[in-house]
């Protein structure tokens, strides 16, 4: 059954653009949350980001949103596991900013549980700071993480 599992979500993961392919794979009342469960500044930048709640309809969206903004190019599974109705699948991908034509490469996470052949929840997650960056046209970010230390700044 997890090999099984695992299939199905690599499927999804390399067809996830395509009605025919999400149709089949993902429940209709699945649940999406990608990047963050709910962060506005985020959403403003990646509008997909968020949680959805529209099983396949949400998949296609987001995908769809999100190849509208980058290129996807080099995308690898390097590892996958499945245990019962929970799957994951660890890899990179390099992402070319359509707008800006930057690149960066990021590892990610895609999360999933299936159930009956059928996706009912996916978690993905990238490096956000670095494919954010792909869109970033100018000014300096300016950060104070470290309690004993100065304000760092990325221009």
């Amino acid at each position: 059954m997890s090999n099984t599992n695992v299939k199905i979500v690599q499927e999804l993961l390399k067809g996830a653009t395509k009605p025919e392919v999400v149709n089949r794979l993902v429940s209709p009342g699945a649940i999406y949350v990608s990047l963050t469960y709910d962060n506005p500044d985020l959403k403003k930048l990646m509008p997909w980001a968020g949680t959805h709640k529209d099983g396949p309809a949400s998949v296609l969206k987001v995908f769809q949103e999100l190849n509208t903004f980058w290129m996807i190019e080099d995308l690898e599974v390097q590892d996958a596991f499945g245990e019962g109705e929970n799957v994951a699948l660890f890899g990179t991908f390099t992402t070319h900013s359509v707008k800006l034509g930057k690149k960066f490469t990021s590892p990610f996470v895609f999360f999933a549980k299936v159930k009956n052949g059928l996706i009912t929840y996916m978690q993905y997650m990238e490096d956000t700071f670095g494919t954010g960056s792909t869109f970033r046209s100018g000014g300096t970010w300016t950060f104070q993480s470290n309690p004993d230390g100065s304000e760092v700044s990325v221009p």
